[in-house]
């Protein structure tokens, strides 16, 4: 892993800053076609413009009769006017005849409009008797007819390059006769936890060892951002073992790794220096709590003329949660070029006082419910960067702004939504 330098800066960045310089580099990874079923959830890489009119064809929005407005006009209950039944439309099975002056085709709904008509009456308002139909109410043109292109028009763009495709955009690209869409590749991440604390979840514990959370959060996390995670274990803290697994991980063809450990001050935080010798990556101390140690830059990777993005995170679960939250969620959204990387925002009414006097971001850890049609948000208890079960009992993280030396019961803050 031989690299070029590393900056040591201590730089002390808010959280816009750090999330720029981290998203400054990153673009959109190539697309590829997959069949609509597993494009479920993926973001759209290219620009759906309609061939053609949805519906293809007026069609009828009521059970009824297809007729000409103008052989309506005057009809009542007591003089009704009098038309005759020369055909049938059903859905997927069209009438063949067209409708001429006093005349009139059965029709179903979604049925299509046969030649010649400009309104339905609705079944309620006719009265059948044989072949003819007594039509007891005017209707004017266009009544309970859906024109055709009604939903979408020829040439007109449907879907946004950067849209995220749930069940409605599935449909709606099927209904335009799309099999397959281009979708961008999901980003290839890399997660390697560290420390010599740490054992895998099924090993037994040691005196002094703990078991790793961050490994398997991060992966959850990835594949809840949209990439295909890729878990390179468990590093303990000599440079040797930490660079046979980061080498192990770049020969993948990585798009993002994630580091958690080892990026603080400590005697023993040795990713610090495989990070130095094997590429540029720069240390800071970002405004913000629970997460303030942070290393972002690129090592050298075999398979890329550019090096591969690499974020280091804290050790502590809730710090490595709360960090990828903010920084790895918008990274891996800019690498699928979504049309919106930053992490969506409400407001709530933080219901519990927060002493908040350390100059920085808090990002605290909140039930929301619903009461009296407003949004309100509650602690999950301690607070503490090792409590991983306030993350288990969140709905969102409440952002506490760093110039506020504290925040009282009743304030509104702004909420980051977790489920």
């Amino acid at each position: 892993m031989e690299g070029e330098h590393v900056n040591h800066t201590r730089d002390d960045l808010t959280v816009e800053e750090a999330r720029a310089r981290i998203l400054a580099g990153l673009l959109p990874l190539e697309g590829e076609a997959v069949d609509l079923p597993g494009a479920l959830g993926r973001v759209l890489a290219e620009e759906i413009v309609a061939d053609g009119d949805l519906p293809p064809h007026a069609n009828a929005a009521m059970d009824g009769y297809a007729l000409k407005a103008e052989d309506t006009v005057g009809a009542t209950p007591q003089r009704p006017r009098r038309l005759r039944v020369i055909d049938e439309s059903a859905a997927g099975h069209p009438a063949s005849a067209a409708v001429r002056p006093g005349t009139a085709i059965r029709i179903m709904t979604g049925a299509w409009i046969p030649d010649g008509a400009d309104a339905v009456l609705r079944f309620e308002d006719a009265r059948l008797d044989g072949d003819w139909v007594d039509v007891l109410a005017a209707v004017p043109q266009g009544k309970d007819l859906r024109p055709a292109g009604e939903d979408v028009s020829r040439s007109e763009r449907v879907l946004a390059r950067g849209n995220r495709l749930r069940a409605a955009e599935i449909g709606m690209l099927s209904a335009l006769g799309r099999e397959t869409v281009r979708v961008t590749r999901r980003p290839r991440v890399g997660i390697l936890a560290t420390g010599d604390e740490l054992v895998p979840a099924g090993a037994a514990l040691a005196p002094g060892k703990i078991r790793d959370a961050n490994g398997a959060a991060n992966a959850a996390q990835v594949l809840t951002a949209g990439g295909e995670p890729v878990r390179l274990g468990i590093a303990s803290d000599r440079e040797s073992d930490i660079t046979r697994r980061l080498r192990a991980g770049l020969a993948e063809g990585l798009d993002l790794l994630l580091v958690s450990g080892g990026v603080s001050v400590g005697d023993f935080d040795r990713v610090k220096e495989v990070l130095a010798a094997g590429g540029e990556v720069a240390f800071w101390r970002v405004r913000m709590k629970p997460g303030r140690p942070m290393a972002f830059g690129h090592l050298a990777a075999p398979t890329r003329e550019i090096g591969v993005p690499v974020l280091g995170m804290p050790g502590n679960p809730v710090s490595a949660m709360v960090s990828f939250v903010v920084f790895a969620a918008p990274a891996i959204r800019a690498l699928l070029g979504a049309a919106e990387v930053l992490p969506p925002v409400r407001r709530a009414i933080l219901l519990d006082a927060v002493v908040h006097k350390d100059g920085r971001r808090h990002f605290v850890r909140v039930r929301l419910e619903e009461r009296d049609g407003r949004t309100v948000a509650r602690l999950t208890g301690p607070q503490g960067s090792g409590i991983l079960s306030s993350m288990v009992a969140a709905d969102a993280l409440a952002v506490l702004p760093e110039e506020l030396e504290s925040v009282p019961a009743g304030a509104r803050v702004e909420v980051i939504p977790l489920r």
